[in-house]
């Protein structure tokens, strides 16, 4: 099928089972070489996240997950293993799969649980900080020990269009952007954003940061952004608009120029387009999309086959609207992976 990248995801579990031991687990190093090995040799480079959404379950009973600073230090151990273990084997490297799932899937995203009557408002920007500042770590470390090394940030992406062109809808929009973006804000620039700063002096929300955080966010930028992309938002200030898309996490409000999946999912091949433009223009950085593709209710034929054209149509104008973001918008675009998450048969056009 002509690929030349394969994106994977370690399981931290597997090389420290319970995530705080000092010594790795060599059979998981042994592994993940042998899949590296592997792939070279058939010319595929791994493109490789280091979190996706699996901190050891031991590290959320004894230490309470990412609101725990302690993690920073357990992270940098797991980043220090990889990087020396998969040197000229590994060169490019996602920190956290999906860093802003935090603010809507809290366990998923950074292993939070709360008692009667926290903040979580508090524990989940404290625990954003100590996963940004882990990636600008791993940044600094994968580059110090092997300079060919690039590192990326992912995050769940989908532009928030407006409901109505009424300048409330087209404040929410912009306000829903800004929560979407604010990780990769700091990721790629180096610092918090003043729109953050602020709405967290109205909230009252007082994040612990030491002073060699923001040094270390600053200097250690990612090389390149990757994300996911399966569909557009809306965004309204009418409360009275409440008919919501089905089967997402970021289920938002429906939009009518659009058709939909099987699930509820909004399919908008234009909106990756204007996704990418967005990421371009906020950054100026290469990016590449790690996740993209079609559910359905795959129905066999007698003999077993599946007519799946739909997804192939899918697949194909998301590809036509890369092709036009390179090729006429001008965007650094690295690539496209993870198609075959959903049962493709994308040789026909590839």
């Amino acid at each position: 099928m002509g690929f030349k990248t394969y994106r994977m995801s370690i399981a931290w579990s597997r090389i420290f089972p319970k995530g705080d031991e000092l010594e790795p687990n060599e059979a998981g190093l042994d592994f993940y070489e042998k899949v590296f090995k592997e792939c070279h040799q058939y010319g595929i480079e791994p493109l490789v996240t280091i979190t996706h959404f699996d901190c050891p379950m031991h590290l959320i009973k004894e230490y309470g997950g990412w609101r725990n600073r302690q993690l920073i230090g357990f992270y940098e151990r797991l980043c220090r293993t990889l990087f020396t273990r998969y040197k000229g084997l590994v060169k490019y490297w996602l920190t956290f799969n999906e860093i802003n799932m935090i603010l809507h899937a809290l366990f998923m995203g950074a292993g939070l649980y709360f008692e009667d009557g926290e903040n979580q408002e508090q524990v989940k920007y404290q625990a954003a900080h100590h996963e940004l500042v882990a990636s600008a770590l791993a940044t600094k470390i994968a580059h110090e020990i092997d300079p060919e090394n690039k590192v990326g940030c992912m995050l769940a992406a989908g532009q928030y269009y407006p409901n109505t062109p009424h300048p409330d809808d087209v404040w929410e929009s912009l306000k829903l952007d800004r929560e979407n973006y604010f990780f990769i804000d700091v990721q790629a620039r180096g610092e918090y954003p003043n729109y953050a700063k602020k709405e967290w002096e109205q909230k009252g929300i007082k994040v612990n940061i030491e002073p060699k955080d923001l040094l270390l966010l600053k200097e250690n930028t990612v090389d390149f952004i990757s994300f996911s992309y399966y569909s557009s938002r809306v965004a309204s200030a009418d409360p009275a608009v409440k008919e919501k898309t089905a089967g997402n996490i970021f289920a938002s409000i429906k939009n009518p120029y659009l058709t939909e999946s099987e699930w509820g999912w909004q399919i908008d091949p234009f909106g990756l387009r204007i996704t990418l433009n967005t990421i371009w223009d906020r950054y100026q950085k290469p990016m590449f999309i790690v996740e993209n593709g079609l559910g359905a209710v795959d129905t066999p034929d007698e003999t077993g086959y599946v007519a799946d054209d739909y997804r192939i149509d899918y697949l194909r104008e998301h590809i036509k609207a890369m092709n036009d973001v390179i090729n006429q918008d001008g965007v650094e675009l690295l690539g496209l992976h993870d198609l075959g998450l959903y049962r493709s048969r994308i040789c026909r056009y590839w």
